[in-house]
């Protein structure tokens, strides 16, 4: 039976390159849940920060917890909000120089891109565009990392209940949101 993640963490502070295996075996799904968020280009960059702020913290993570997955979504999240900061940052000087209002872009429309089809990604683009930053979140950790509410509240470090009531109000509004736009299909179905 294969260590779990608390216990490589553990022996990862007398032993640092035992830490190699977290990397290893979160790897794919910190990538992808970075790579959803800021695309292909700006992702390995995160991902490596990721893990080295992983490294230098992992004294504080809980080593009785199975998986590390959760926490490390957790400082996915944070750098993804420091790059859109920083973008944003780097939109509005952009903006200066070219003495323009508005460029219209926004991250989030790299995700709406996987979408089949062009009326429906608009239609999803401009739903989650609607929903709460908060809202917005629970549902694409529910959504695309599969996480169960629980987790994705322990990833945002709220409660489990507020978790649940976010998705639950982003689900309603996205639904809501499609079958107005004439796209009545189920779009998010799991119910973790």
């Amino acid at each position: 039976m294969s260590a779990s993640d608390g216990e490589l963490i553990a022996a990862s502070i007398d032993q640092p390159v035992r830490f190699a295996a977290i990397f290893d075996r979160h790897v794919d799904p910190v990538r992808r849940f970075v790579t959803r968020r800021l695309g292909a280009g700006r992702a390995d960059d995160v991902v490596g920060e990721v893990f080295r702020v992983a490294f230098e913290q992992r004294r504080s993570f809980d080593t009785a917890t199975s998986s590390a997955l959760p926490w490390l979504y957790g400082i996915a999240a944070n750098r993804v909000r420091r790059e859109h900061r920083s973008h944003a940052r780097w939109l509005a000087a952009l903006q200066r120089a070219d003495g323009r209002r508005d460029l219209g872009i926004d991250p989030l429309l790299d995700v709406a891109a996987r979408v089949d089809a062009e009326a429906e990604r608009e239609q999803l683009a401009t739903g989650l565009l609607a929903l709460t930053d908060a809202d917005r979140e629970v549902l694409l950790l529910v959504a695309w990392e599969q996480l169960t509410p629980a987790e994705a509240a322990a990833v945002l470090g709220i409660p489990a209940a507020t978790a649940r009531t976010r998705l639950h109000r982003a689900r309603h509004q996205l639904r809501a949101h499609l079958e107005r736009a004439g796209h009545p299909r189920e779009v998010i179905t799991d119910a973790h």
